[in-house]
């Protein structure tokens, strides 16, 4: 299989071998240990009715509403992570630099979803079976990335690894809980640390095919959507994330992909061909539009919170 240019995924993979083994060196230097266990408040626990004691229910929680939604959601998309290693093994290949990073990477993640999971069982943030329900569904459909190429799925993840950074992050403030919060905020760092793995791969990648990864983005911007969008009610979910300010098109865009875009220095680059040129120009335009379009979001949104305060205000049983 070859990329537009000509440059085989064979090719592009060697090329890019000792950025990934310099990359992987810093990573190392740069994570820290952390245990999952520290961020769960153990002595909350009690058993549920399987072992004699009570069941879960709603009164339970402490959490609102949309930060359960956001905390369920942001634990299934850590919950894939069978499926995106599959993936990134048979991209990256399991052996070299490649194999040590994708080995490492999922070791990484796969404390998140099990620091996530004891941490809302414990606290019974959630309904336990309902959750186990949508984990089996959503495991289960798996996930495959649009595209099978090197260099698009290399700018997705850079992508989509600081949009689950951001997700974190915003999540754990929404909470209200400290513990929660610590938590959400170390997993947001190995997120961080992930994606600028993935963007110095990417901007090495740019120097190696200009056109080629210009392409990539372009598209990848366009078809940008969350590893967690096959879930249960994702479009439920996600409508109350956006709105309750979590995550939403105006931080996806100036929190997510400006920043990685000023990083590749895509306005600037030099050594395009005419095509690559045009594909730059696509990009600017495409800007142009998600601007536009979160700033209509925005709009809405206070509409929207306006009017839901104004009926919060007034006196029970008043017209409205």
């Amino acid at each position: 299989m070859s990329t537009p240019a000509g440059l085989s995924e064979l090719a592009l993979l060697h090329e890019l071998e000792p950025v990934v083994g310099r990359n992987l060196e810093r990573h190392l230097t740069m994570a820290k240990e952390w245990m999952p266990h520290d961020y769960v408040p153990w002595n909350q626990g009690r058993d549920f009715a399987y072992l004699g004691g009570q069941d879960w229910s709603p009164e339970q929680t402490s959490l609102s509403p949309v930060a359960r939604a956001s905390m369920v959601l942001n634990l299934l998309t850590e919950d894939n992570l069978p499926s995106y290693h599959r993936d990134i093994a048979m991209q990256f290949g399991r052996d070299g630099a490649w194999g040590e990073w994708v080995n490492r990477w999922t070791a990484e993640e796969g404390r998140h979803a099990t620091a996530l999971r004891d941490y809302l069982v414990v606290t019974r943030s959630v309904d336990p079976v309902d959750l186990e329900r949508r984990r089996m569904a959503h495991v289960g459909a798996g996930y495959r990335p649009d595209s099978d190429l090197v260099l698009p799925n290399m700018a997705y993840v850079t992508f989509q690894e600081l949009a689950t950074r951001v997700s974190h992050r915003n999540t754990g403030r929404a909470t209200g809980c400290p513990l929660a919060e610590q938590l959400l905020t170390r997993i947001s760092t190995d997120e961080n640390l992930h994606m600028v793995f993935y963007r110095d791969l990417a901007d090495a990648a740019f120097d190696l095919a200009p056109d080629q990864m210009m392409a990539a983005v372009l598209d990848q911007i366009i078809t940008f959507e969350m590893p967690g969008a096959g879930s249960v009610d994702f479009a439920r979910s996600a409508a109350a994330i956006a709105t309750a300010g979590i995550y939403d098109l105006r931080l996806h865009l100036d929190e997510v992909v400006l920043p990685v875009l000023r990083y590749w220095r895509v306005f600037e680059r030099e050594g395009l061909s005419a095509t690559g040129d045009r594909t730059r120009e696509e990009l600017a335009t495409l800007l142009v539009e998600l601007e536009r379009r979160a700033s209509q979001f925005e709009e809405r949104r206070d509409r929207l919170l306006a009017r839901r305060d104004q009926r919060q205000l007034q006196p029970a049983g008043s017209a409205s």
